[in-house]
């Protein structure tokens, strides 16, 4: 849903039907999670992926059928390596995905759907929660790789503000009691950035599992924090905006840490490196998922930005040098009496070898071992490796 938001809210401003189709579960080797969505409009366009090209074909055969008749409909594709090749998942993979119509004209339809699209382009938390069938329903007769499905599947509800004593809630599940449920459950969901499959009783019952909902959450972006405005913060911010990371880049020199040396990035901040972390830190800005790339290379710099970095929760925190320049940074942090376990979290010299020459293939270096880090993944070829690629 994240990066279709924009298009949504476009759609949700005219007059056209459209259907969003959402990846509701996914088996084995499936390409996508559960959460990511696809919108079909009446004229034909269609907009987002569910599955990098496997199934979309057959989505949007469905989702015209649906936008035709107003009926929802669970489409399920793969299953079998023979039923899977059918719609192109190769990998042998399952997808459950919900195909939805929207009318720009029905509140019920474009209030849930427009709150959380509008969170979303904010960067502010917000969960889209949307009832659908349990994994084990009895849908009749399929049509196709597609079911029909009865009301009140398909309905949503939105929720914005998580964060504060009593979140915004738009749209209902069918229930009240079920919203309530929800509700409690997504709020904690949101604090982890965890989209799930919460089951309930008939009326919301924390122990049963009569009903699904699927809450799809929506966290801010993680942040990643580049200092030094040199060549290769540019290249670094590039693609670290392309894969979902919110940038800053941050140097001390007014001269070049501007906005138009660095167009790609959601700020550029001139300010001593460790004056600015810092404060970001005393904030509650800095947490578990943040990256921090230091690209100045100057020990100046380095030394008491690297103080303030090993010591805070980021999840990875790396250095750009030589070895020779390594090396000597290591013994000044030394020298300043950091301990020994907070300078074993340092990723330097900064990368995976790849054999990178240039600022662009260094960004990819950098952003690789950013990743791996993040998913605790080997780094190893896949050709060397076992189990689904997408776990």
């Amino acid at each position: 849903m994240r990066d279709i938001a924009s298009d949504i809210l476009d759609l949700l401003t005219g007059d056209e039907p459209f259907a969003v189709c959402t990846v509701i579960r996914t088996w084995s080797s499936a390409p996508r999670p559960a959460g990511t969505a696809m919108a079909v409009t009446a004229s034909g366009r269609a907009i987002g992926s569910l599955s990098g090209g496997c199934v979309e074909g057959a989505v949007y055969a469905a989702a015209q059928l649906t936008i035709d008749d107003g009926q929802p409909r669970l489409g399920r594709y793969g299953v079998s390596d023979d039923e899977a090749f059918a719609v192109g998942l190769a990998c042998g993979g399952r997808l459950d995905v919900l195909i939805r119509r929207v009318d720009p004209a029905d509140p019920a339809d474009t209030e849930p759907l427009a709150a959380t699209c509008r969170q979303i382009l904010l960067d502010e938390p917000a969960a889209l929660l949307t009832r659908i069938p349990l994994a084990t329903d009895d849908l009749g007769e399929p049509t196709g790789m597609e079911y029909v499905l009865a009301p009140p599947a398909g309905r949503w509800l939105a929720i914005t503000a998580p964060e504060a004593d009593a979140p915004t809630v738009t749209g209902s599940l069918g229930d009240g009691q079920l919203d309530c449920s929800a509700v409690d459950s997504a709020v904690g969901l949101l604090a982890a950035g965890t989209t799930q499959i919460r089951e309930y009783g008939e009326h919301g019952e924390r122990l049963d599992s009569d009903t699904a909902v699927l809450i799809s959450a929506f966290s801010r972006k993680p942040r990643m924090l580049i200092f030094g405005a040199i060549d290769y913060a540019r290249a670094l911010a590039a693609a670290a905006k392309l894969v979902g990371y919110h940038v800053t880049v941050c140097d001390a020199r007014p001269v070049f840490a501007t906005p138009a040396r660095f167009p790609e990035a959601d700020e550029v901040v001139v300010s001593w490196p460790h004056r600015y972390l810092q404060a970001e830190l005393d904030a509650g800005r800095v947490e578990e998922s943040t990256a921090i790339a230091v690209l100045t290379h100057d020990l100046k710099f380095d030394v008491p930005l690297l103080q303030v970095a090993l010591g805070c929760p980021a999840a990875y925190v790396g250095a750009m040098g030589s070895r020779r320049t390594n090396d000597r940074r290591i013994a000044a942090l030394r020298d300043a009496g950091l301990p020994e376990e907070l300078i074993d979290r340092l990723y330097a010299p900064i990368g995976l070898d790849l054999g990178a020459r240039t600022p662009e293939t260094t960004a990819i270096s950098i952003l690789a071992e950013i990743t791996r880090e993040r998913w605790q993944a080997s780094g190893a070829p896949l050709r060397d490796t076992t189990g689904p690629i997408h776990s």
